[in-house]
């Protein structure tokens, strides 16, 4: 329940503090005294969003904060479910700063507009005439009926359900799309996939193999050149080896007369080794050497073929090939395995829709369960509230598609006359008769969904007399389950209060300025004898308020 409001630089708003109590509370005040800012100021708390030109005092900003008891209403949940931090005194504060920027808390702790609106919404029920207009609403009226049925929790299976089925159909499509449009490539991909698998890439060495290419293709060059070295080296005489030891020789000869001689000889003994493993080097590479024409073609073919698909892919390097043909086999596999994952996801799709039909039959047959009660007590309270001929005719039918709330199609028929014709609530209601349905759902709702408080904003709008009396009556007993506001100008209802609140205006200075004010037991018989005959207060006017007030 609202146990206390404080705004603070609100519209016409200086500053105001109130604390409520349970039970039936009424607010009433002239035309123009300013009920509306007061709801105003209570909507921007429960998440509304701010305006700039709301603030009265453009230099200062503007705080209205709310306290509401919760412990009673099992919202700890709802709590966790939106990451704010419970507590049975729940406070709620919102500023608007003089820059424009809007800022709330819950408990302190600084929330979004959307959280705190979906917190709001277990916290008060702000019935205004604009909501009226919601009792035509398809969403609204399965929202009555399915509280009559005990639904919520198969409402909560059936929505999880649906999204779970409507993320599939969209995978399911998305995977048709993407085979389609792979299809159309299939081909060309597998076609260059197949050119890159004719060699294995991670075995291409492509120097060697460019290496190997100029060795098969000159081996009578280089057997001739090999041969010609082998010459110089061994030839008798006048070949490089007999050259060497004859040096070798003479510098024997001079080496002990002194270090110079003797370290020329040593490197001469070097260059003598060293010439000796040349020719043995020689000597192998010559016996190795061999022409070998389907070698050489085998090898040409093989470079020419990293070539070409070097140039047909616009790469340089055997990793690139490499990394491009990965790719390739990626797709071409992905096109090939897509039959098995659509077939899987067909299957899911199909259980789904099984899952969703089942529970959308159960949320049918408990909703048609409930109309027969749901209209019997709609048509017992309208004739309390004067429309003693009011009949519904609830049309509950099965659709072939699944919807945000089932698969069932509703057509609310309605006659406030005998022997009128049964047609659509839009088109058949006047908003005074509106007003009173919407009263007497609200009523039978109380008994099903838990709320810590409701407030209807001048819902006796074209209404009086005994009817007013009546809705009076109804709003009473929604009270003793409930905390219940109204806000009214009509007497009959405003004597129904367990307390008074009158909003009313004061100038001050160069300042208009509303506030409210609670009334004591005489200041609450003034008001309803002046909501009975006016300003000038008459002995008939004070007796019949006080009629109303036993």
């Amino acid at each position: 329940m609202l146990n206390s409001l404080y705004i603070k630089n609100f519209a016409l708003i200086d500053e105001l503090q109130v604390q409520f109590n349970s039970g039936l509370t009424m607010i009433t005040g002239e035309t123009g005294a300013g009920k509306s800012i007061l709801l105003g100021g209570l909507s921007l708390v429960l998440g509304k969003r701010a305006d700039l030109s709301q603030i009265k005092d453009k230099d200062q900003k503007c705080v209205i904060e709310a306290t509401f008891d919760v412990g009673s209403y099992n919202l700890k949940p709802i709590y966790q479910n939106l990451d704010l931090d419970y507590d049975v005194h729940t406070i709620i504060r919102r500023e608007i700063l003089p820059s424009g920027k809007s800022r709330a808390f819950v408990n302190d702790t600084p929330v979004t507009l959307d959280s705190l609106s979906a917190l709001s919404s277990y916290l008060i029920d702000i019935h205004s005439q604009h909501q009226t207009q919601k009792l035509t609403e398809d969403s609204y009226q399965f929202r009555v009926i399915d509280a009559l049925a005990a639904n919520s929790q198969l409402m909560t299976d059936y929505t999880n359900q649906l999204r779970d089925y409507k993320d599939l159909k969209a995978t399911l499509q998305e995977l048709k799309t993407t085979k389609v449009d792979l299809l159309k490539e299939y081909d060309y991909n597998n076609f260059l996939l197949n050119e890159l698998n004719q060699i294995t890439l991670e075995s291409v060495d492509l120097e060697d193999l460019e290496e190997k290419y100029e060795t098969l293709s000159n081996v009578e060059t280089i057997q001739e050149k090999l041969n010609f070295i082998q010459a110089l080296i061994t030839a008798e005489d006048k070949g490089t080896l007999d050259q060497l030891r004859q040096m070798k020789q003479d510098l024997s000869r001079i080496s002990s007369f002194g270090k110079p001689y003797a370290n020329l000889m040593e490197r001469i003994e070097s260059v003598n080794i060293e010439l000796q493993d040349i020719l043995l080097e020689v000597d192998g590479l010559e016996g190795e050497l061999y022409a070998d024409p389907k070698e050489l073609e085998a090898v040409t073919q093989k470079i020419e073929l990293v070539n070409n698909l070097f140039h047909k892919h616009g790469v340089s390097q055997i990793n690139d090939l490499i990394e491009i043909r990965n790719e390739l086999e990626d797709k071409v596999g992905q096109t090939n395995n897509l039959d098995a994952r659509i077939e899987e996801n067909e299957k899911k799709l199909l259980k789904a829709t099984s899952d969703l039909n089942k529970t959308a039959k159960t949320i049918s047959e408990k909703r048609q369960e409930v109309l027969p009660k749901l209209t019997q007590r709609l048509q017992e309270l309208l004739k309390d509230l004067g429309m003693p001929n009011a009949k519904f005719n609830f049309n509950l039918t099965r659709s072939d598609t699944f919807k945000v709330n089932g698969m069932d199609e509703l057509e609310v028929l309605f006659t406030a006359n005998k022997g009128s014709n049964f047609k659509p609530l839009k088109s058949s209601a006047s908003g005074g008769e509106l007003s009173r349905i919407m009263l007497a759902i609200k009523s039978i709702l109380a008994e099903y969904i838990q709320l810590p408080s409701i407030m209807f904003d001048e819902i006796d709008t074209g209404v009086s007399g005994e009817i007013a009396h009546k809705m009076g009556t109804i709003m009473l007993q929604m009270s003793k389950k409930m905390q219940v506001f109204t806000i009214t100008h009509l007497p009959q209802i405003a004597a129904k209060g367990n307390a008074h609140f009158k909003v009313f205006k004061t100038d001050k200075a160069e300042n208009t300025q509303t506030n409210l004010k609670k009334l004591n037991e005489e200041e609450r018989l003034v008001e309803i004898a002046q909501m009975l005959g006016g300003l000038e207060i008459t002995e008939s006017a004070m007796a019949h308020a006080r009629q109303l007030l036993n």
